[in-house]
């Protein structure tokens, strides 16, 4: 069922799409990261994402 409401598409697109993936253990993190939950690294990278438009 796709959601056709463009405001609640934005808030599912910012909770899916706007983490921080963790380049040791694939962890994800919160935006606000500086280090992973699970193995503690600062090697953090943005998830790679393409919006629909």
């Amino acid at each position: 069922m796709p959601i056709t409401d463009p405001e609640k598409l934005q808030i599912a697109q910012q909770k899916l799409l706007f983490v921080k993936i963790c380049r040791e253990c694939g962890a994800r993190n919160p935006p606000s990261a500086e280090k992973c939950r699970r193995c503690k690294s600062h090697n953090l990278r943005w998830k790679h994402r393409a919006l629909k438009r």
